[in-house]
């Protein structure tokens, strides 16, 4: 057992043992976060100093909107504020808290080298969708999802790589492409039906870590493959929904156009800020190894092998260094004894003339 806040790194995980590490990871952060001393500014992953989000955006988005009373799930009872006018009003502080444990998630996975997919194909949801997905550069659907698409990323695979082969066809110039005006028309129809498809998962090679749907009862296919996967799902529960088809819930209205945009803001800024901690990791800090999402901690003979090896590298240099420390010294001889010569020599051609006077007189 990893220790609590850790991802256990294996070869041979499985993708149930990879999401139940980043799920332990996930919760170890919040532990810390709520430990006593918690908020010191020099705490780098402290994103609760600033709140993910506040109960007043909650209210103004109506978040805490839910679907009128005939219209509901029995499993959601304990997500439910009150009735009102014949509406189910959602206990937001249960959705803040939940937001907050969503988050974490998202970060920890994105930080891990993990992809979220964003899915969204009701009217209400294809703009949030698909401006925070190209905000964070991730995988979405917010169009038609086909049957498949998970479970069958092969053959999604084969039709990706088609679409690529499209836009690299020059339409305009139909002497240069080799096909006549109605295959190329034909190619342009599938290029744009490509696009409208598979336009937001064109640079996923493959299948997503975990998954963001708007609206679970539209999306059930979808949901569907992600649990044949063993795909973690982070989803928007509205009363009429089955809690039991999400890993990662956060109760609230997935009907109005400003809720589902605010929520899949907040998913959209923990993957931004799972980008970073991963780029931090990968650049290794300032004295400290990139372990997570970077290299492999060295093994001990590996440690010993690079401390013999520096060792004899750092007698070469002090070596290197004591000669040239010497090599001064022994010019600044050299000059005083060149100077003493000259002086040495005067001396003696004085005392020879004062001999040569004393005999003279």
């Amino acid at each position: 057992m990893p220790p609590q806040g850790s991802l256990p790194r294996s070869g041979s995980m499985t993708r149930r043992e990879w999401s139940r590490g980043i799920r332990v990871a996930a919760e170890g952060r919040r532990a810390n976060r709520n430990a006593p001393g918690h908020g010191c500014p020099d705490l780098e992953d402290n994103h609760m100093s600033t709140p993910v989000v506040t109960m007043r955006q909650l209210l103004e988005s109506g978040v805490h909107f839910g679907h009128q009373t005939r219209r509901w799930n029995p499993k959601m009872k304990r997500f439910i504020f009150t009735e009102r006018n014949g509406i189910y009003i959602i206990d937001l502080q249960k959705s803040l808290s939940y937001i907050d444990r969503a988050y974490d998630f998202v970060k920890e996975t994105v930080a891990h080298g993990g992809t979220i997919m964003f899915i969204g194909t009701k009217k209400q949801a294809q703009e949030a969708i698909a401006e925070q997905a190209a905000r964070v550069g991730m995988p979405y659907v917010n169009q038609r999802w086909l049957g498949g698409m998970l479970t069958n990323f092969s053959t999604v695979h084969k039709r990706l790589q088609r679409l690529k082969e499209l836009e690299e066809l020059d339409f305009d110039n139909v002497a240069a492409s080799g096909l006549t005006k109605k295959e190329l028309l034909m190619r342009r129809r599938e290029k744009e039906k490509l696009e409208r498809t598979l336009g937001g998962i064109r640079d996923m090679s493959r299948v997503p870590s975990a998954v963001w749907v708007v609206d679970t009862k539209k999306e059930h296919i979808g949901i569907s493959e992600a649990r044949k996967l063993n795909i973690p799902v982070v989803a928007i529960l509205d009363t009429n929904c089955d809690p039991d088809e999400v890993d990662y819930p956060i109760p609230g209205n997935d009907d109005a156009i400003r809720a589902v945009g605010l929520l899949t803001r907040v998913v959209a800024d923990a993957v931004a800020a799972g980008l970073m901690a991963r780029a931090g990791a990968g650049r290794g800090g300032d004295d400290k190894p990139a372990v997570a999402g970077g290299a492999e901690p060295l093994a001990e003979w590996e440690q010993e092998l690079l401390e013999g090896s520096a060792a004899p590298a750092a007698e070469t240099a002090e070596a290197a260094e004591a000669p040239a420390a010497e090599a001064p010294a022994a010019e600044a001889t050299e000059a005083e004894a060149a100077e003493a010569a000259p002086v040495a020599e005067n001396d003696a051609e004085a005392e020879t003339a004062q001999a040569d006077d004393a005999e003279q007189a």
